[in-house]
């Protein structure tokens, strides 16, 4: 049975904190999923999907670097506008991309796993920073998952150039019911993203802001075809 264990924050310019599950012992040419947790919530969230991943994946689930409250933790801060408009804090977004590009940079030399087997995923604000890394950093990892998640416009004006996008890989889903990232973001996300070089799966469940058995199940089989 894999242990699961916590590394502490050691250097907070370069690396976050996180909990981790080992591939399973034997696994030739592992992989690497980095999983991020959505707002106000900690890196034991996502950690609870780790019996699912498969076997053949490390898989780390990251704690955001922002604290809202105990156990209780954010990428960044946002606002809503009377209009409904999403205002971010663009300097705690930034710093905390780079945070994850960090880590995840040092889990890819520390494990030997390559950026052409690592996988970022997240839900929510999780999920956006997935994205974000995906598409401004993509000689880090092969692919990226976002669920329930949106396409932040203050990252479009840093998208790497289009050959550096070539052949990676992106899992997008949504919930119909989802009322707080309603299914609009996710077709922002699906119009932006068939524009770039990049293997699109984009899938829609009857959820609300939640992950569900049938969506994690086919999450997990996207994960399982791309390391297979």
């Amino acid at each position: 049975m894999n242990q699961n264990n916590t590394q502490s924050n050691t250097d907070a310019r370069k690396q976050l904190s996180f909990l981790k599950r080992d591939a399973a012992p034997g696994s030739v040419k592992p992989w690497l999923l980095v999983l991020m947790h959505g707002v106000g919530s900690n890196e034991e969230d996502l950690f609870g999907l780790a019996p699912s991943v498969p076997a053949n994946f490390h898989v780390v689930s990251l704690r955001a670097p922002n604290v809202m409250g105990q156990g209780s933790y954010a990428w960044f801060q946002f606002g809503v506008t009377p209009q409904g408009q999403r205002v971010i804090n663009q300097e705690q977004e930034a710093a905390s991309r780079q945070l994850i590009a960090g880590t995840v940079s040092a889990l890819s030399q520390q494990l030997g796993v390559p950026p052409e087997r690592v996988v970022v995923g997240g839900f929510s604000q999780g999920g956006i920073m997935a994205l974000s890394l995906l598409l401004t950093q993509p000689q880090l990892v092969q692919g990226a998952m976002a669920l329930h998640s949106r396409l932040l416009a203050e990252v479009l004006p840093l998208l790497a150039p289009a050959d550096q996008l070539q052949g990676k890989q992106l899992w997008v889903s949504a919930g119909t019911r989802d009322q707080v990232l309603p299914l609009a973001h996710a077709h922002a996300i699906r119009e932006q993203v068939q524009q770039l070089p990049l293997t699109l799966r984009y899938a829609e469940f009857p959820n609300a802001h939640e992950i569900t058995p049938d969506e994690l199940a086919q999450a997990m089989q996207w994960l399982q075809q791309l390391s297979a």
